[in-house]
């Protein structure tokens, strides 16, 4: 790939003022002194991990560096996240939108109207690009984040659970408790499979790598991913996953039913065989379980990572989106 120039990438949380003007920085320094350094979120490690694979690969950039953007408005700003980065801010320069941005095109139906400079709206996964694509066309494009195959790999230890059960089930949890999680529970007290748990939202990496490194599967629980950081985490450790794929409608509530209706959406967007099996209900679940266990030796779940979703392999990609708009704009 062709030297380029250093990118310009930006990120920042939304940060308003509250109670009255600027108290936004006291009230950053009190959370900073009461909570500590802030953690990473899964927007956050996107800007992260590409500024990593950008290393990886000898490619320079900048971050959140204004003073340069703003003497520089031919440049492209690569906008990671989130919205307000765009919609905050006058921006003179081309832009790269995305991928941390707002779930669907109805918050800024006339984007591209709106703010012209912006040239490519970017998405983490397939089945949003074509939800996005009736909106905003050709230029809303696919881009995943890379994992870090580097942290996240083959442990070496004995692995003494059978499972374990990630929990991101995040709307109508009593119900799916009800119909899915016992009944998923009942098969495997009666299998005789040992299992423990993590629950999205509570658990750190640290205890999400110690639980996947003393598990020789995980069963995937989600209604859906736009791209899935944690099970391709826990796949990068080459361990098999049993995911809970329902398909059907988008179910965010805040869309669906009443705002948008789209499907049909994946809880694991980036999968081949060797990733596991999936399942869509519970009866399913029980007919491939014994099935799955027997195969566990043959799946090859970090080589999917490896082939697919790495750090470099990531910001090749995003590189490749970035040459075709300054190629444009030329």
């Amino acid at each position: 790939m062709e030297l380029i120039r250093p990118l310009n990438i930006f990120y920042s949380e939304p940060d308003p003022d509250r109670w009255f003007k600027f108290d936004r920085y006291p009230r950053r320094v009190i959370r900073r002194l009461v909570r500590g350094k802030q953690k990473p979120g899964g927007v956050m490690m996107v800007a992260m991990n590409l500024m990593r694979g950008l290393e990886k690969m000898g490619v320079p950039y900048r971050f959140n560096d204004y003073g340069y953007i703003n003497k520089n408005p031919d440049d492209i700003a690569c906008l990671i996240g989130k919205p307000q980065l765009l919609f905050d801010r006058r921006w003179e320069n081309p832009v790269i939108f995305g991928s941390g941005i707002y779930s669907h095109p109805i918050e800024c139906p006339d984007l591209f109207e709106k703010y012209p400079n912006v040239k490519r709206f970017l998405v983490p996964g397939n089945w949003m690009q074509q939800m996005c694509r009736p909106y905003y066309g050709d230029k809303a494009v696919t881009w995943p984040v890379g994992i870090d195959t580097e942290k996240w790999k083959p442990s070496g230890i004995e692995k003494k659970m059978d499972f374990l059960i990630y929990d991101k089930i995040r709307w109508e949890h009593d119900e799916f408790s009800r119909s899915l999680i016992k009944p998923v529970l009942k098969d495997l007290d009666e299998g005789g499979f040992s299992y423990q748990f993590v629950r999205y939202g509570n658990y750190t990496h640290c205890e999400l790598q110690e639980k996947v490194a003393n598990s020789k599967s995980v069963i995937f629980l989600c209604e859906h991913e736009t791209q899935g950081l944690a099970y391709q985490q826990i796949l990068a450790t080459n361990t098999p996953i049993l995911a809970w794929d329902r398909g059907g409608y988008w179910q965010d509530p805040y869309y669906y039913p009443g705002k948008v209706k789209y499907e049909p959406v994946s809880s694991v967007p980036y999968w081949n065989d060797s990733c596991g099996f999936k399942f869509k209900d519970a009866i399913e679940f029980k007919e491939k379980l014994d099935l799955f266990v027997s195969k566990q030796a043959e799946f090859e779940p970090r080589k999917f990572i490896l082939d697919n979703l790495t750090l470099e392999i990531s910001a090749e990609k995003y590189l490749q989106i970035y040459l075709e708009v300054e190629k444009e704009i030329a």
